[in-house]
């Protein structure tokens, strides 16, 4: 059959198409996608206003569109952390559902966690052992652990790229002292966690997942994402303890000219790559692996387990 995961993310809203049925390896078909930015739409009180619900419910429909044209059978619909934190969360999805019809799943942190450990474990399989995967989005940092595929410990903080820009990082480039704080403040967000990890024992592979870490893995120098899905992409912590100041040092015009990064996250690289640094380093991760699947590819795993066979 034919699924759709429409994806309202903290930074896109995201249509990915692909054809599955259970026991196989699901193929992308599609992918349309729109730049919302929702983390960096919350006014002073963390409500999205009136323009950026607009233009969500705008974006919803033109997926919706998308999917009918590719021949969609069945969307599933899901919301992450910029909608789940909105102090207004309900009148959102009130009016999505009102003026298109979709009713947005709304994810806790971690289901995010889960899904995308699902996602990683079915990419990397049994021979990979325990896993430790890193993920970083818009609004949230998502980390889970285990042997199996629910993850024995997953966690998600309101460490996200687009979140972590808007609140502590108003200049471009931004201010060293700002730079400063916020690395503070991530590290000891993070090392408040690291306990709830290490008593599981250390990882036997550790990977990573979202476009901020492909991103980084790339301006570090692991392969274009046109050299294909089974090319190994890894990430040092070394080459990424090099570049962040170096991307601290650039305008969001400068960093958007770098290999593989996108226009519209240049502006977020720096905090994401503290993050991405911090979480290296208080995990004791000198090197991870790209996980090409991530939260779309688990949601869509997890329904073809429920389909009947």
């Amino acid at each position: 059959m034919r699924l759709g995961v429409l994806d309202v993310g903290s930074n896109t809203v995201h249509l990915l198409v692909m054809d599955a049925h259970p026991g196989a390896r699901p193929l992308p078909a599609h992918s349309h996608k729109a730049e919302l930015r929702l983390a960096e739409l919350l006014d002073g009180d963390g409500a999205i206003g009136p323009e950026g619900i607009d233009r969500l419910v705008a974006v919803v429909m033109e997926a919706l569109e998308a999917a009918e044209d590719k021949g969609v059978e069945d969307v599933l619909p899901f919301a992450t952390s910029a909608v789940r934190e909105a102090s207004n969360a309900d009148e959102v999805l009130a009016r999505v559902t009102e003026e298109t019809g979709v009713r947005l799943q709304v994810l806790s942190g971690a289901d995010e966690a889960r899904l995308t450990f699902l996602a990683a474990r079915r990419w990397f399989g049994w021979s990979a052992g325990k896993l430790l995967v890193l993920d970083i989005g818009g609004g949230s940092l998502e980390i889970a652990y285990g042997m199996d595929e629910e993850p024995d410990a997953a966690v998600s903080l309101p460490l996200g790229a687009g979140r972590l820009t808007g609140s502590w990082l108003p200049g471009d480039p931004p201010d060293t002292a700002d730079m400063r704080a916020l690395r503070r403040h991530v590290r000891a967000e993070i090392a408040r966690s690291v306990g709830d990890f290490s008593r599981h024992g250390a990882p036997d592979h550790v990977v990573a997942t979202s476009k901020t870490f492909k991103q980084l893995a790339r301006i570090t120098g692991a392969a274009r994402s046109a050299e294909g899905l089974y090319v190994e992409r890894r990430l040092t912590r070394r080459a990424l303890e090099e570049w962040v100041p170096k991307l601290a040092a650039m305008s969001t015009q400068e960093r958007a000219e770098l290999p593989g990064v996108s226009e519209g996250r240049a502006g977020q690289l720096p905090a994401g790559a503290l993050v991405a640094e911090a979480a290296m380093d208080l995990f004791g991760v000198d090197q991870l692996e790209i996980c090409p699947w991530a939260l779309r590819e688990g949601v869509i795993l997890r329904r073809l387990d429920h389909l009947p066979t």
